[in-house]
């Protein structure tokens, strides 16, 4: 846990030392204070997100049993006032004995069911969005999906796993009565009160494509609900397309930076991981922003945010000045993103290749 997070380690044994054991799978974790956050105003497009994973709520007995834990364990992320939170893959399903079948409990991607509408009336009282991932019907097919929920309880958009693994597509258990539908590969990225937020799900980290799809599309941050962690891939796709990624899975939650690198990540006693994240924010060349920051910082000092990344040859930009739009900078140094010097490059390939 970074120092950062609201709470001292003198407060986390106090809160703790009652109930250890518990603690681990998540009963008596303290929850941030939020009183940090309010103190700092926020810049126009700084928002907070976070994740929570499955450790220690698997295995479980009954679908009720996990739905109550995981509802307590997003609780505990509340004292940090997220805008954005992500379950993970299948929640209500994954790991759980109680024997169901996949199209008794499939929802609705247009409108709230049976677990759906707990976690809306958990987004109306914390004013948040959730990706919501449980198994939807729609049309006579069955998909797993994540179903974004805005801050009123309402869904904002449905995501369909584009690349299920085989044993999902055909029935293979006493719960598969029916299979599940691959889902378009034209997926939409939906649009918040703050920005565009694109999905994938799983065993989509084996494909380029969805990824590629919510960077075309304008993607700032992807939710990426998974049973397995996905690991270095991650911070690969967060690197390429210059976007954040929010992971929660059966075994971990991380936020990756649009630069590639890990913000923060769960741990044995949290088993959430958050971040304050701006969005108004660039990676650029190397070269010649490298030469320009002296100038740079000369004349905007501490209301930018310069990160030099040697290893990956890129240099991350961000306005911490509501006036200062990010971009606007750019422009005036005469940089270059590293969208568009990927852009330009593939234009002359296109051109003067055999």
């Amino acid at each position: 846990m970074k120092n950062e997070k609201s709470f001292s380690r003198r407060n986390f044994i106090r809160q703790t030392s009652a109930g250890i054991g518990a603690g681990i799978i998540g009963a008596a974790i303290p929850s941030c204070n939020s009183s940090g956050n309010s103190e700092k105003k926020k810049l126009p497009r700084e928002i907070t997100i976070a994740g929570v994973d499955l450790r220690g709520l698997w295995p479980d007995k009954t679908r009720e049993s996990r739905i109550k834990r995981i509802l307590h364990r997003m609780e505990l992320v509340t004292g940090i006032e997220p805008d954005l939170l992500c379950l993970p893959e299948l929640f209500d399903t994954m790991w759980v004995s109680e024997q169901y079948k996949i199209s008794e409990v499939a929802e609705s991607e247009e409108s709230p069911g049976p677990v759906t509408s707990q976690i809306a009336e958990f987004a109306k009282k914390y004013n948040c969005y959730v990706a919501c991932p449980v198994y939807t019907k729609k049309g006579g097919n069955y998909y797993n999906s994540s179903l974004l929920i805005d801050r009123k309880g309402n869904i904002a958009g449905a995501y369909n796993k584009i690349h299920p693994v085989k044993s999902e597509i055909l029935p293979s258990g006493p719960t598969d009565d029916v299979g599940i539908k691959p889902g378009s590969l034209d997926q939409p990225v939906i649009v918040t009160d703050f920005g565009k937020v694109g999905m994938q799900i799983c065993y989509d980290a084996n494909w380029v494509d969805g990824w590629e799809n919510c960077k075309k599309k304008g993607a700032e941050i992807v939710m990426f609900p998974s049973a397995f962690p996905g690991g270095r891939i991650l911070n690969h796709y967060a690197e390429r397309f210059g976007y954040y990624i929010v992971s929660s899975t059966g075994q971990d939650s991380r936020i990756v930076d649009m630069s590639g690198s890990d913000i923060d990540s769960s741990s044995t006693f949290v088993r959430y991981s958050w971040a304050r994240i701006n969005l108004e924010k660039v990676n650029t060349c190397t070269w010649p922003t490298n030469d320009k920051i002296p100038e740079i910082f000369k004349k905007y000092g501490s209301r930018l945010e310069i990160k030099v990344r040697d290893n990956t040859s890129i240099i991350t930009i961000a306005s911490l000045d509501p006036e200062i739009k990010v971009m606007d900078v750019v422009r005036e140094f005469e940089l270059s993103t590293v969208d568009e010097n990927i852009k330009s490059s593939e234009d002359a390939q296109i051109k003067y290749r055999l």
